[in-house]
């Protein structure tokens, strides 16, 4: 404590009086910046280092309880104490900047379905239409992405997922939560975005595999999904 004391002021104050003052002698704090990182500080090195890329990656909007789930997924046990503090030792701090964020990514190369929906909001039995969508909400440790299935005949929600991260298996989580509960029948309407989530080839052949019949919004027309809202 005493040589990380004297560093961390020798920009402040002479080499010489700090080690007068913390009784160090000089060749003992040579010694002290030559020796080698033990295997503590060497995990605080990567471990900081997955914090800063989250941390960028985020916008700085993951705080210490997300940022732990981070270095686990290299087989890395940290506490969140331990991320909170290199994160205080760093400067590192959440930005509460609550920027909009696009959860339809329409740039890919998926096939496209036609809009069977046509803004036709309304279902005269269970099981005839359904909707979904992707949104986010804000939570002290960043947002939190859902995935929501509606059945329009009831407006309730019959599937759902959450994730911290808006990866293509939420949309999917979400479809398998409501299909063995529901049991659609088929030509049941599915109606999407054009987000890659749902014209991805994964989640087209479970649709496929239980009769759904597809339907997508128009190109960059909010309203063709305005009932999963």
């Amino acid at each position: 404590m005493r040589f990380r004391f004297i560093e961390e002021q020798c920009g402040a104050f002479p080499i010489d009086r700090l080690c007068e003052v913390m009784n160090v002698r000089p060749r003992e704090l040579r010694a002290f910046g030559s020796r080698p990182a033990s295997r503590r500080q060497r995990t605080d090195m990567v471990v900081l280092a997955h914090i800063k890329e989250q941390s960028l990656l985020s916008l700085g909007s993951y705080g210490r309880r997300l940022m732990t789930g981070e270095p686990k997924e290299i087989s890395l046990n940290i506490g969140h104490r331990r991320v909170g503090r290199l994160m205080r030792e760093n400067g590192i701090t959440v930005e509460r900047t609550r920027k909009f964020k696009a959860t339809t990514d329409r740039d890919h190369k998926f096939n496209i379905a036609p809009n069977l929906r046509d803004r036709d909001f309304t279902a005269d039995r269970p099981n005839q239409k359904w909707t979904n969508d992707i949104s986010y909400i804000w939570t002290r440790d960043g947002r939190l992405y859902l995935a929501v299935i509606l059945d329009l005949h009831s407006r309730g929600v019959i599937g759902w997922a959450a994730s911290n991260r808006m990866k293509r298996d939420l949309a999917i989580r979400a479809l398998k939560m409501d299909i063995p509960f529901r049991s659609p029948p088929k030509g049941c309407i599915h109606h999407t975005d054009r987000g890659s989530q749902y014209c991805s080839h994964d989640y087209r052949k479970i649709l496929c595999e239980h009769g759904l019949r597809v339907s997508m919004s128009g190109n960059g027309n909010c309203y063709d999904n305005a009932g999963a809202c």
